[in-house]
């Protein structure tokens, strides 16, 4: 509640996007926290922050835990806020405890996962796992043509550690379920497995600008017309390789947009996932094939391009198992879960052992002002973290 008060909006909400004077106050509030735990803040030159608790053993790399503090415009208390906090609370314990692991302990708050300001999402994990190179990252735009760079260096927080030099022993993520499951089933931890895979497309369609009153409806290139039985198809894909598969058109500009004119282009994007490569294969050869077979008889023409793919990703098993005894221990029922939604976890598998915890979020409700956790399900969130990170950390005895 707390940082909330940091980009807080009049819905309840949080408005603080990355690399924005308001990222700017939470990160300086999260590095002063850590730094009154005796924690050293070091920040790469993506923005990345990391707070270390030394070990008895300084051989070791670090077990981390974390998330990320940025938001969408209207975003939620919880979403990747949690996942910092949490962190934050174990380190906290482990303060207040006296109690010295064996390997060093991190947090790690990422810089702009969201992805609302600075497209991709989970951007400056990506780049230290090398899905992107940091040239990419400091060339993106936001919406009023500022780099992602100039922003970095406007707020303080371009680092002077090169992105990815830093090792990882293994990364532990808490998060919001962000879906419906564990509050469903009256389960309070998800065990997460994995990370479905995602693929993001681009359509252009081209029709012809006309009159709505003086054209006959059998000589009109409707291109709206074409993009809507796209979203019907689209929807259809999904379905048709269920139940796992998802399949969404959230976003659509319409030329000229005008009540009296048939519409002459569209411009749609497409969001496919499924845990299966496989499965993602077939969905893409069918929406492919479905944009011949649904535009070209309506006399409409199109480009399409896949603009992002983020392949399934599958958990580390040793660590899966200290979740699991973590929930055990703790006395929480539990289930295990694939994530629907893209996590910096995602990106960090790829460099070092990771997995994610799950807590119930109301109604499964998220990117939303309206998202809820109970103090309750948080602090399990929490209990489970610090169980599963010293249930890893013990195999270093």
């Amino acid at each position: 509640m707390e940082t909330a008060k940091i980009g807080a909006n009049e819905k309840g909400g949080i408005h603080r996007l990355a690399l924005s004077d308001e990222d700017r106050v939470v990160r300086d509030w999260f590095r002063a926290a850590c730094e009154a735990l005796g924690c050293t803040v070091t920040i790469d030159d993506c923005g990345n922050m990391f707070a270390r608790r030394p070990g008895k053993r300084a051989d070791l790399d670090p077990i981390c835990m974390g998330s990320h503090l940025d938001t969408q415009p209207t975003g939620g208390k919880f979403d990747g806020v949690l996942g910092v906090l949490a962190a934050l609370e174990v380190m906290r314990t482990l303060h207040a405890a006296g109690f010295e692991t064996n390997a060093p302990i991190e947090i790690v708050n990422w810089t702009n996962e969201e992805g609302a300001r600075f497209a991709p999402a989970m951007l400056a994990s990506g780049v230290f796992a090398g899905a992107f190179t940091r040239d990419f990252a400091y060339a993106r735009e936001d919406r009023d043509g500022k780099t992602f760079l100039a922003e970095l260096e406007r707020i303080g927080y371009k680092g002077a550690e090169p992105v990815g030099q830093r090792r990882i022993g293994a990364m532990f993520e808490l998060h919001i379920e962000q879906g419906p499951i564990l509050e469903a089933e009256e389960k309070m931890i998800g065990v997460v497995t994995g990370v479905q895979g995602m693929r993001w497309y681009e359509v252009n369609v081209h029709g012809l600008s006309a009159h709505t009153g003086a054209t006959p409806m059998h000589m009109r290139k409707n291109a709206l017309l074409g993009a809507a039985r796209m979203v019907e198809a689209i929807h259809g894909i999904a379905l048709a390789h269920g139940p796992d598969a998802v399949g969404t058109v959230g976003l659509m500009e319409v030329e000229p947009n005008s009540r009296n004119v048939v519409p002459s282009e569209v411009f749609f994007c497409v969001d496919f996932r499924h845990p299966d490569e496989a499965t993602l294969d077939g969905m893409e050869a069918a929406f492919r094939a479905a944009l011949s077979a649904v535009l070209e008889p309506l006399g409409l023409t199109f480009e399409e391009k896949r603009i992002w793919r983020n392949p399934a990703v599958r958990f580390h098993p040793d660590l899966i198992a200290c979740v699991r005894e973590g929930a055990k221990k703790s006395g929480y029922r539990m289930r295990d879960l694939v994530s629907g939604a893209g996590h910096d976890a995602a990106y960090v598998a790829r460099v070092a052992p990771t997995t994610m915890i799950f807590v119930p979020c109301a109604g499964g409700v998220s990117h939303n002002e309206a998202e809820s956790t109970t103090l309750e399900e948080c602090g399990a969130g929490a209990q489970v973290l610090l169980e599963a990170v010293l249930a890893y950390d013990q195999r270093f005895a």
